[in-house]
């Protein structure tokens, strides 16, 4: 089964007093293109998770973010160290009414902006045990956005069916213009020789440059190409995923034998059935950019 590039995927996950947040999706791309936003606890991992997901993802442009809440919302405030802070502002004061310089307007935004007022965090380390929450939490929000890539692929199957089934159909109509389009030709010549310039002419030597004339417009060759080409591209959409690129190369191939069509009909109502074989490609040439 054929997989979309368009997926999303999220997950959460409980250790100690945080809860882990991890999300991801992704959109279509040539190749792997992922973009990371991870938690500074857990960057040390940051080349596993991408090694992980790049292969689980193979190709599409890929946001990946990874984020922590603490169940304590005093937790999450920076420490202010206030010992610092009345030091500070003691001294400001003293020097104010020794030196006469004012003083500031904004004690409050002043006193912040000093050194060693703001206290860092305490560094913690990322255990054995919290990282194998973490990581299944990664897996899970991964597997939710393949089964999403799922879902979507097998839509696209569908239309890709359907599509090909119409342009198989199409190019059965051509037959019966073909004989037509024959004697047309020959009577058109005939008719020319005969009517408009009024001269005699060798009917061997005619017959002979209107085989050379309708040779050149045949379009057997292009409709057994086309037909192959079409039943290639089901047999690649049931090969498996992974196909996207190998299905944009066939559809070129398609496009290719329906203009020499186009240009070899030289028939009205064929002119409009290759019209009609152009259009439906034209949807499968967008829809298989997102087929990874």
């Amino acid at each position: 089964m054929i997989q979309s590039m368009t997926g999303y995927g999220r997950a959460t996950a409980e250790w100690s007093d945080k809860k882990i947040n991890v999300e991801i999706k992704s959109l279509n791309s040539k190749a792997m293109d992922l973009s990371a936003r991870i938690a500074p606890l857990y960057r040390e991992k940051e080349i596993d998770m991408r090694n992980e997901i790049s292969k689980t993802m193979e190709r599409g442009k890929v946001d990946f973010s990874l984020w922590i809440e603490k169940k304590d919302a005093e937790q999450l405030a920076t420490p202010i160290n206030q010992e610092m802070v009345v030091a500070y502002y003691k001294k400001i004061k003293e020097i104010s009414a020794v030196a006469g310089i004012p003083e500031p307007a904004d004690w409050f935004a002043t006193l912040l902006r000093l050194p060693d007022v703001m206290m860092k965090n305490e560094t913690q380390e990322l255990s054995a045990e919290e990282w194998a929450v973490v990581h299944a939490a990664v897996e899970e929000a991964v597997n939710h956005l393949v089964s999403f890539r799922k879902q979507e692929g097998a839509a696209l199957e569908k239309k890709f069916r359907e599509k090909i089934a119409n342009i198989a159909q199409l190019l059965e109509t051509v037959a019966p213009y073909e004989q037509e389009r024959v004697a047309k030709v020959k009577e058109r010549i005939t008719d020319a020789l005969e009517k408009t310039l009024s001269v005699d002419y060798d009917k061997n030597r005619l017959e002979q440059e209107l085989i050379y004339y309708i040779e050149k417009l045949d379009i057997n060759e292009e409709k057994q190409r086309l037909s192959n080409h079409l039943k290639y591209f089901i047999s690649t959409l049931e090969s498996g995923s992974g196909q996207g690129k190998k299905l944009g190369f066939i559809a070129q191939e398609m496009g290719r034998e329906i203009n020499t069509l186009g240009s070899k009909s030289n028939h009205a109502e064929m002119q409009k059935i290759v019209v009609q074989m152009k259009d439906e490609l034209e949807q499968i040439k967008e829809q298989v950019l997102n087929v990874m």
